[in-house]
């Protein structure tokens, strides 16, 4: 038997607004529960999609994240389109080093938190 990720959890200091970013650009449902909004795959989403928790923090993030969010456009998307929807909701470009050649747009959440835009999604190996 082996693990599954089942959740992304994220410590943000305004859980409220993060929830709305998140929601937004993820097409997540909201529940509000009380300890931190937790975000639920639309029922669209492929099977074993995980959820995202919003843990409340009082600290604001003290560096550059050790993992982060991947994310892609599904059936061939617009990638520039969806990056400028995404720095509309909130998102801002985020430099880690890049040189411009990478397959992938950084951006950083409205807390900072980075996470990116793949040009294409990894295809599965055979």
């Amino acid at each position: 038997m082996t693990s599954r990720i089942a959740q992304w959890t994220l410590d943000v200091r305004d859980s409220r607004r993060m929830a709305a970013f998140w929601s937004a650009a993820l097409g997540y449902e909201v529940e509000h529960d009380g300890e931190g909004p937790h975000l639920w795959p639309p029922a669209d989403a492929p099977a074993g999609s995980p959820s995202v928790w919003l843990q409340p923090a009082a600290t604001a993030k003290p560096g550059k994240n050790r993992c982060h969010p991947d994310l892609y456009v599904p059936d061939g998307g617009d990638i520039d389109a969806e990056v400028e929807r995404l720095i509309g909701l909130g998102a801002r470009r985020a430099d880690v080093g890049q040189r411009g050649d990478e397959g992938f747009v950084v951006l950083a959440d409205p807390e900072g938190n980075e996470f990116c835009v793949l040009h294409r999604r990894s295809p599965r190996p055979a």
